[in-house]
């Protein structure tokens, strides 16, 4: 037995189950009942806890919400309980604990080993622990994306690895031809672009911008603008604390405060205060001749000269056109240069561009079509065995004369990749076709088990896939809801029996109407419903002795105390153990 088992679900406010405890068995567990009982919402409580969708509709009238809880033994080490644990689960005695609420507004809340997790994580784990089988899945085995995908399961590394290097060959050859359709589709708009940043750049280059020239200009522009007042103001400052060469009597800040300072000096020795503020006269005296002859200096130095001025803003008009159109400043503009630049050589190398990319969407495409052609070989190799392996469990189940083939095929195309000499269409998983046939006596053509299966047949055809897979990649727990739809008499009998036998590699649940498959199983489960004229309720028991004889006997004839019926089910659960 695999190390993974579902042990009990609890399900609470879901559809018509109030408050019930499926309890399963490691092995085999039918879930048998009335129509309307409420078998379903098993199938549906676990779909919740593997992250199914939420549905308002689920929840039991007049509930807030519905809670399904359950408890799964994990091997400690298995992917299971290593995924589970890096989300910050806790294993409770070997356990996992799972729990999913549903309210009835539709809000949706999972919890995983007493944590709260996205309801993704769920879904993640499901392909790990259960494999979940019901009418719509029947529906899906008739799409040929999902025969291919269980071929492929079936076929193992054989064609995992192929396929692995396909997508990612297939991948890179799509992000390359979108490249090349982008640069051929658009040479135009590129040519375009390219020519406005010539210009651009070719107009900056003949103006020749410095960084940081634009505010030296303007600083410039000020001063040389106001030339005559700035050398008056120089020059009536100077006279203040110079004095005026050309007037003997003038009295200028310069003498006054030299006065002052020999006044001060003749005392000093008197006042140790005093001397300390004819130190800072000194001070002062030396300041005001320094100011006094960088005034001088000033006026001399400065430019009044008008084509200086003409010369300036002539510049500073040139800078502005640049900065109308490439940017704020001047630096901006350089920036603005420097990106284009970096831009047009990549435009030029267009040419260079699409030889490459077309040298190697060409190199893709032989990879693409070698890969392709291994893994239609690995998918002929593989198809064989499978339909061999399928059409003996078929013998198994009642269906002695049928034989199961599958169709590998390619659909031409003149836009494909080569394979097998022939140019056909691909996809992302290759370029074959695959589709299950069906030819259920001899003499009948295989046909797809689409049109050539009766619904007991189809039902029949899944579980002998399901059985073969057991043996090649096998799940801890295979659910089965009415897989034995459109089947009575002796092919029922057989469908418990290989049930019985999935049953010893597997955790085997089956939601089932047929007392020949439920007399194989190791624990029998009875959902009924009752009704006391206010609520329904539904309860789930376990079924040993006198009660699973009455639960099979009204399963064979609708009445549970049928002398006829219960030793035709006494039989039934006689020959179920003694085969098992």
């Amino acid at each position: 037995m695999v190390g993974v088992v579902l042990e009990e679900m609890r399900i609470r406010s879901l559809g018509v189950i109030e408050d019930a405890v499926v309890e399963l068995s490691p092995g085999f567990t039918a879930v048998t009942g009335e129509t309307g009982a409420g078998k379903t919402m098993v199938v549906t409580s676990l779909g919740l806890l593997l992250g199914g969708r939420a549905d308002p509709a689920l929840v039991r009238i007049g509930a807030p919400s519905a809670v399904v809880e359950g408890r799964v033994t994990v091997r400690p080490g298995s992917p299971v309980a290593l995924r589970a644990q890096e989300a910050g689960a806790e294993l409770d005695d070997g356990a996992l604990l799972i729990s999913r609420t549903v309210s009835a507004e539709g809000r949706s809340r999972a919890h995983l080993g007493g944590r709260s997790v996205p309801v993704g994580l769920l879904g993640e784990l499901s392909d790990e622990l259960v494999a979940v089988h019901g009418q719509t899945d029947q529906q899906g085995l008739l799409k040929p994306a999902r025969q291919r995908g269980a071929l492929d399961r079936y076929a193992g590394e054989a064609v995992s690895a192929p396929l692995a290097a396909y997508t990612d060959a297939y991948r890179r050859l799509r992000a390359v031809s979108a490249q090349l359709e982008e640069l051929t589709t658009r040479a135009r708009e590129r040519a375009q672009e390219a020519d406005l940043l010539r210009f651009g750049l070719a107009e900056i280059e003949a103006v020749a911008p410095r960084a940081g020239e634009d505010a030296e200009l303007a600083a410039e522009a000020e001063r040389l603008g106001h030339a005559e007042a700035l050398a008056s103001a120089a020059a009536l400052a100077h006279r203040a604390l110079a004095g005026d060469p050309e007037d003997p009597e003038s009295v200028d800040a310069t003498t006054l405060v030299a006065g002052a300072g020999r006044a001060l000096e003749a005392v000093r020795s008197h006042d140790p205060a005093l001397a300390s503020l004819a130190d800072r006269l000194g001070e002062v005296s030396i300041l005001l001749a320094d100011v006094a002859g960088d005034l001088a200096g000033y006026a001399g130095d400065l430019d009044a000269d008008p084509r200086r001025l003409a010369a300036v803003e002539e510049r500073r008009s040139a800078l502005n056109g640049l900065t109308r159109k490439y940017g704020e400043d001047v630096g901006a503009v350089l920036k603005w240069a420097e990106e284009s630049a970096a831009r047009l050589t990549e435009l030029e190398g267009d040419d260079d561009r699409i030889g490459g990319l077309t040298d190697e969407r060409d190199a893709l495409r032989a990879e693409l079509s070698e890969l392709a052609q291994r893994l239609t070989d690995a998918r002929t190799e593989a198809a064989a065995r499978f339909a061999d392996a399928v059409t003996a469990e078929l013998a198994s189940l009642a269906m002695p004369h049928a034989r199961v083939s599958f169709a590998v095929r390619q659909t031409e195309d003149p836009d494909g990749i080569e394979v097998g000499g022939r140019t056909v269409a691909y996809g992302p998983a290759g370029a074959d076709e695959v589709e299950l046939l069906l030819a259920p006596h001899p003499g009948a053509p295989p046909r797809p088990i689409a049109k050539g299966a009766s619904g007991g047949e189809l039902s029949r055809v899944m579980l002998a896939v399901e059985v073969v897979f057991a043996g090649t990649d096998p799940v801890p727990t295979y659910l089965f809801d009415e897989v034995d739809a459109g089947v009575g008499g002796k092919a029922a009998v057989e469908i418990g029996r290989r049930l019985a036998k999935l049953a010893r590699t597997a955790q085997v649940v089956v939601v089932t109407h047929l007392p020949q498959v439920a007399a194989f199983a190791d624990r029998q489960l009875l959902v009924e419903k009752t009704n006391d004229g206010s609520v329904t309720r539904s309860g789930v028991t376990v079924l040993e002795g006198e009660d699973r004889v009455r639960e099979l006997s009204r399963m064979l004839a609708g009445q549970e105390d049928s002398e006829t019926a219960r030793a035709h089910a006494e039989e039934l659960l006689a020959t179920a153990r003694a085969e098992v």
